[in-house]
């Protein structure tokens, strides 16, 4: 049973938005790329998990104990233990020498997972002590690709490939869990997230510099474009959108990169490329959101 699904981290939303209205710089471009193909790897790997056993499942974890912050893609929650699983969507051939993983392609040298996968591994049983909760922990880390392969891995490591995920999910599916054992436990956990990580990069950008419009819910690219009154088309791949439902994703998207500008019909209006007019802007966002101020200082905020 998934308690806490997994979605897009606001760092990977921003460099999405930023990418469709903007060039961005060669460091920019390839963290983009990092976050988006880690986001493929871990719904990959949510359609592995959906199905094995009925342990109690949580996505997308950040706690914070003893002052160190660690994020975790996946819990299992079985009666007997908590799996921990870190998973990686790495791609190509890679060796390891002594503790260090190098890409044979390349010959540049990665972050050891393993490394990454005991430093949470630690931290999450400190928190379990904390919580009086005295289920031991088992930890992997999960290769998703099948285009990945490791020479000289250890015989006995915490990793499992892409080809033993079937075996090992036997071992899931057998798990059998009583109706409301560990739920407290889990709602524990859940209280200790933190949204906002230390860690999230964010690139420089400046409103004037990104192109205007309406970037495609489907392919991720500018080019929304009218196709009748109340809907819109995307010129790159052809999705079609009901105009209102672009427009609250553009403003989503706009509150996003310009948490302190104030939300005006002119503005979001601007901001979609003044796409129709600037009247059935302010009608949506007189339904969807709280008016305050009149006339020229009109301003709209989230409903409470």
């Amino acid at each position: 049973m998934i308690l806490k699904e997994r979605t897009e981290s606001a760092e990977l939303r921003t460099y999405k938005s930023l990418n469709a209205r903007m060039d961005l710089a060669r460091a920019d471009q390839k963290q983009c790329d990092y976050l988006e193909s880690g986001y493929e790897g871990e719904k990959i790997f949510d359609g592995w998990v959906e199905h094995a056993g009925e342990g109690l499942i949580l996505n997308d974890l950040l706690f914070v104990t003893g002052g160190s912050h660690y994020q975790m893609d996946s819990l299992y929650i079985a009666p007997q233990k908590i799996y921990l699983f870190e998973v990686k969507n790495m791609y190509g051939d890679h060796y390891i020498e002594k503790e260090e993983w190098i890409s044979c392609g390349a010959k540049t040298e990665v972050k050891n997972p393993i490394l990454q996968l005991k430093r949470c591994e630690s931290l999450l049983r400190r928190q379990l002590q904390i919580l009086r909760c005295p289920l031991p922990v088992e930890a992997y880390v999960v290769f998703v690709n099948p285009h990945f392969h490791l020479y000289h891995a250890p015989l006995h490591s915490p990793m499992i490939f892409p080809s033993q995920w079937d075996r090992f999910s036997q071992r899931l599916k057998s798990i059998r869990m009583p109706q409301g054992l560990h739920s407290e436990l889990a709602e524990k956990l859940l209280s200790l997230h933190v949204e906002k990580s230390p860690y999230e990069r964010r690139p420089d950008f400046r409103y004037e510099e990104l192109r205007k419009g309406i970037v495609c819910g489907g392919c991720g690219r500018l080019g929304m474009d009218a196709l009748s009154r109340d809907q819109l088309v995307c010129v790159n791949c052809g999705q079609k959108e009901r105009f209102k439902n672009s427009v609250l994703r553009s403003v989503e998207e706009f509150r996003l990169l310009f948490p302190e500008k104030k939300i005006t019909s002119e503005q979001i209006h601007e901001w979609c490329g003044n796409i129709k007019n600037s009247r059935s802007i302010q009608k949506i966002l007189k339904e969807n959101f709280v008016r305050v101020g009149r006339s020229r200082g009109t301003n709209y905020e989230e409903k409470k």
